[in-house]
């Protein structure tokens, strides 16, 4: 009898330790709630590119040299580099087939989508037995098991190609042609109908498309120029995806300077009405950043933000989208220092963090052979088209990165600052502090007499010496400085600073109630 109680006792401590075990690689997608709480911290990769293998160094992947294009599979291994680097989540560019008849590049452009329902074959590795769709399994659930949560791009146009397959499903202008997006010259217009009558055979197209990208364990979805689609068409596809995934996630590429449509064939659909459909986020408008010379021009913006997101029954955030992949990169636009005032902006603002692959180590998205006749073409294109400072999209290029150590050390500090007030940033107040120069901006997140304050200088190019006032500041208050190049005189409330072109600075200031 006792061996028969050990006996069962065992059975039952094995099944329980064998549940735990499979419980424990289950991974539940909460990328909702780390979104609506500003708490994402998102990295853009292109899987072209991410994990290439360029060995001569020439910038191109040379297949017949034995070079690897990058790939689910040899993307696996940059994952825990992304996690060192304090990334919680990634965006992956379009992963559907792209079209090669009046394509862009010599692989074709990411957003020229051949179908909507497979997976682009360019990503397959040919050094496994696993099916393409396993491969793409592999790369989401391994970066899952990291704690990395996975977007995936959804392509808001067809390319040529998939036009001459299903002509049906696209918008034709007077002459019976069909439209090219404002200059986007590899792909034409979907017809995805209006708020009253929505294109079924288009909303198929897309549904399938939700459909495989959660059968592969995406957490969620980034929709390409989501305004040139009625919001009823929206609505209508959100819902279908959540009553698969509750925590499935929306995010509009939207924002409130966007108000023209991409063609005069086109709808569109405001940022607002977006967000009223389903949508739980949107770009917002700070890429208008590297235009500001006032720092009253980024305060106004934060506010109105701020106020924007409040309009609405459920919750909504907005990506800190300061550079984009459709941005000049930040080392050409302003220099290293508009790359670190992106990167202590997006740590401390009521945002979501959002970056580009290579701009945490000073890539300048600059090509040697750029928009050069190519030595040999997989599209119809005979050159190497490039977006000059701008990630390469259209081409088997080198993986993105440059060798700024420093500003690779900023950025992991930054993303750890975050993660560790976070409570001061899901909860706390946004304060402008008033500032003695206009060209410098101040303000300070508090919440329980803990504040982050952060100052910046927006003029690039020239010193500044500036005071900004901290109210009911005084000797007692304990100040930890986690970026100052210069250190700050404190008299009287305010803090005397002097400010280095385009120098961010951020200090901890507690045991303060600021108002």
């Amino acid at each position: 009898m006792k061996y028969i109680k050990m006996f069962f006792i065992t059975l039952v401590l094995l099944m329980f330790t064998c549940q735990s075990s499979f419980c424990a690689e289950v991974w539940v997608n909460d990328l909702r709630n780390l979104f609506l709480n500003n708490s994402a911290i998102i990295y853009e990769i292109n899987l072209r590119t991410f994990a290439a293998q360029d060995t001569n160094k020439n910038g191109i992947i040379d297949f017949d040299d034995a070079e690897e294009s990058g790939n689910f599979l040899n993307a696996v291994a940059k994952l825990d580099e992304l996690s060192q680097k304090g990334i919680n989540t990634i965006h992956v560019m379009p992963v559907t087939p792209v079209g090669k008849t009046k394509a862009l590049g010599t692989a074709g452009s990411l957003y020229a989508a051949l179908s909507f329902d497979s997976l682009n074959p360019q990503l397959e590795s040919k050094q496994s037995a696993l099916s393409l769709e396993e491969q793409a399994k592999k790369f989401i659930a391994e970066a899952h098991k990291r704690n990395i949560r996975v977007i995936i791009d959804l392509p808001s146009c067809g390319s040529y190609d998939l036009y001459m397959q299903r002509p049906e499903l696209f918008v034709k202008d007077k002459s019976g042609q069909p439209v090219i997006p404002n200059d986007w010259t590899d792909v034409r217009l979907l017809n995805a109908g209006s708020e009253t009558a929505v294109n079924k055979d288009v909303y198929n197209l897309f549904k399938n498309f939700v459909d495989m990208v959660i059968s592969l364990g995406a957490d969620g979805i980034r929709a390409d120029v989501a305004t040139n689609k009625p919001a009823k068409f929206w609505k209508d596809l959100i819902t279908y995806s959540r009553n698969k995934d509750p925590q499935f996630l929306w995010l509009a590429e939207a924002s409130e300077s966007w108000t023209d449509p991409v063609s005069s064939y086109a709808v569109f659909t405001p940022y607002d009405k977006l967000l009223e459909a389903g949508f739980d986020g949107y770009y917002g408008s700070y890429f208008n950043l590297k235009n500001f010379k006032n720092g009253k021009d980024l305060i106004d913006l934060i506010q109105k933000t701020n106020q924007n997101l409040l309009n609405y029954p459920e919750n909504k955030a907005v990506i800190g989208s300061f550079s984009t992949h459709d941005e000049l990169s930040p080392i050409l636009t302003n220099g290293k220092r508009f790359s670190e005032m992106i990167i202590w902006l997006s740590a401390t603002l009521p945002l979501n963090s959002y970056f580009v692959d290579g701009f945490d180590t000073g890539d300048n998205y600059i090509y040697m052979w750029a928009n050069k006749k190519a030595l040999k073409s997989y599209t119809d294109d005979d050159y190497y088209f490039v977006h000059r400072g701008k990630m390469d999209i259209f081409n088997f290029s080198r993986p993105l990165g440059g060798n700024d150590k420093s500003l690779q050390s900023a950025f992991v500090t930054a993303n750890n600052l975050k993660k560790q007030f976070m409570p001061v940033i899901m909860n706390g107040e946004f304060i402008p502090l008033k500032t003695s120069n206009p060209s410098v901006f101040a303000y300070s997140m508090s919440y329980k007499k803990q504040n982050i304050v952060v100052i910046g200088n927006l003029n690039y190019r020239n010193e500044v010496d500036v005071t900004v006032k901290i109210p009911h500041f005084s000797n007692s208050n304990s100040v930890i400085p986690l970026k100052i190049e210069g250190i700050p005189i404190v008299k009287n409330n305010t803090f005397k600073i002097p400010l280095n072109p385009g120098e961010t600075q951020v200090l901890i200031i507690n045991d303060l109630e600021i108002k």
